[in-house]
């Protein structure tokens, strides 16, 4: 297989979507996959870093409203969810639809519990290197 140049990879379209079905709200919703600033974004505005620098804790208000504004999109795949009163207004829906929709966002993002952790610095795995092959 050749290797790609920086056009090819910018061309790719890589990004996945999931239609989810949503009976309360009386419809379907696309989540889509978060892009890396994305998600790098949504990792920094969740962990809570102490006076050192270093983590020491998960920023829990709003989580799955925050997640969600990055994932549910149109079908263009334009953000639903913007500014800070919107995610506030998608905040307040029914917590178990929010967290349905949230483990749909997760799993299409690559996210799981360990990457929380990760993230958080409570990792038990450690840091990895660098590798060559040839």
């Amino acid at each position: 297989m050749a290797l790609l140049t920086a056009e090819e990879i910018g061309a790719a379209d890589d990004r996945r979507h999931e239609d989810v079905p949503v009976p309360e709200w009386g419809g379907t919703v696309r989540i889509q996959s978060m892009s890396g600033t994305d998600r790098n974004s949504h990792q920094a505005e969740t962990v809570i870093l102490g006076p050192n620098g270093r983590p020491k804790g998960i920023e829990l208000r709003d989580q799955y409203a925050r997640l969600l504004a990055r994932c549910i999109v149109d079908e263009q795949g334009r953000r639903l969810y913007v500014t800070d009163k919107q995610i506030q207004a998608l905040g307040q829906k029914d917590a178990g639809v929010l967290e349905r929709l949230a483990k749909v966002a997760k799993r299409v993002s690559g996210m799981g519990e360990e990457a929380a952790e990760e993230a958080a610095g409570k990792s038990g795995a450690p840091a990895s290197g660098s590798s060559t092959t040839g």
